[in-house]
């Protein structure tokens, strides 16, 4: 008995969805832009919020800075939140991975009691700096427009959220699991005068209206001094005197940073790019928030003992990544 097997094809109608092909073209996309783009709402919300009835619930104007297409500020990682969960899942193997080690072999133990009381009156303040931007980038999520900048602004939000989960449990492991080390944490950033302008710092950051404002300050300028400022106290004055555990501890703050830094530039620049007055008003903004942010980093430099010389070393780190944002308009702040 013969058979014969025969194939046949069937052309789809289209490739893609109406609305992403109407940017893209019909062709297949990939799963970034079906998730990304063309889905800010904008028609039919009936009534304007009763608190703010000058603005719609969602508004471009609720930023001075205009963009002709909002989803110009695409995220460079290309992520969504299946790639997202994905990424974060195994990076959180890791680090379940590092507490698990550390805990068990009680390496903590064999830190020198200096170097450990460094590592805690650095760290665990530093968590309700977190909180504070896991707030600032709840506010951009929700107050921001465009779902390629918002989606994004929601990873970070979740992101700062678990940074300070870690540095929570750095906390316990100083202290043996007990709960002093992390109320001591939290009078020393309500009381001790040198968490104070960093603290002010957050609080006005909390007030800020303009959404874009409030990326600028939190996501380059602060984080943009704090992160290098952790990262080299970390790895040159702890971990390179023995505090080796540290460094993996706080693996994930230092490859968030590199990750996330790309995806702010990018934002930046594109904004800048747009018109020169967007750039005037990035300029201005990054001016008007590089003061506090450099008295914060030098009142922690003093506290610690520090080299004070490191906060030239971040004007200098901070002055090149604004040159190639071609945002290098102000003078750092003397």
């Amino acid at each position: 008995m013969h058979v014969d097997i025969k194939t046949s094809s069937v052309k789809p109608i289209r490739n893609t969805y109406a609305y992403v092909q109407k940017r893209f073209g019909d062709k297949p996309a990939s799963r970034y832009q079906e998730a990304s783009y063309d889905i800010q709402e904008e028609i039919n919300f009936h009534y304007r919020p009763l608190w703010q009835p000058t603005h719609e619930i969602f508004d471009s104007s609720r930023t001075q800075v205009t963009m002709q297409d909002w989803y110009a500020l695409k995220d460079p990682r290309q992520l969504y939140y299946a790639t997202y969960t994905l990424i974060r899942a195994r990076q959180q193997e890791v680090m379940e991975s590092n507490f698990a080690f550390v805990e068990k072999n009680a390496l903590f133990a064999s830190i020198p009691v200096d170097l450990l009381e460094k590592a805690r009156k650095l760290l665990v303040p530093l968590r309700h700096y977190e909180w504070g931007a896991n707030m600032n980038n709840s506010f951009i999520t929700g107050y921001g427009y465009g779902a390629t900048l918002t989606n994004a602004t929601m990873f970070a939000t979740m992101d700062r959220l678990g940074t300070a989960q870690y540095l929570t449990r750095i906390g316990l492991l100083v202290d043996g699991n007990q709960p002093e080390c992390l109320e001591l944490g939290k009078q020393e950033w309500l009381d001790a005068a040198c968490w104070q302008p960093l603290r002010q710092s957050v609080e006005r950051m909390f007030v800020v209206q303009d959404w874009f404002e409030l990326f600028v300050a939190q996501n380059l300028v602060f984080d943009g001094y704090l992160y290098p400022l952790v990262k080299e106290i970390v790895d040159r004055e702890l971990v390179g005197k023995g505090a080796s555990a540290l460094g993996m501890l706080t693996a994930f703050m230092s490859e968030w940073y590199d990750e996330t830094q790309p995806w702010v530039n990018s934002v930046l620049k594109t904004a800048a790019a747009e018109s020169p007055a967007n750039r005037e008003l990035l300029v201005g903004w990054i001016a008007t928030w590089q003061v506090p942010a450099r008295e914060a980093i030098a009142a922690l430099l003093t506290e610690l003992g520090s080299d004070p010389q490191q906060l030239a070393h971040l004007d200098e780190a901070f002055t090149k990544r604004l040159t190639k944002l071609g945002l290098i308009g102000m003078e750092v702040a003397a």
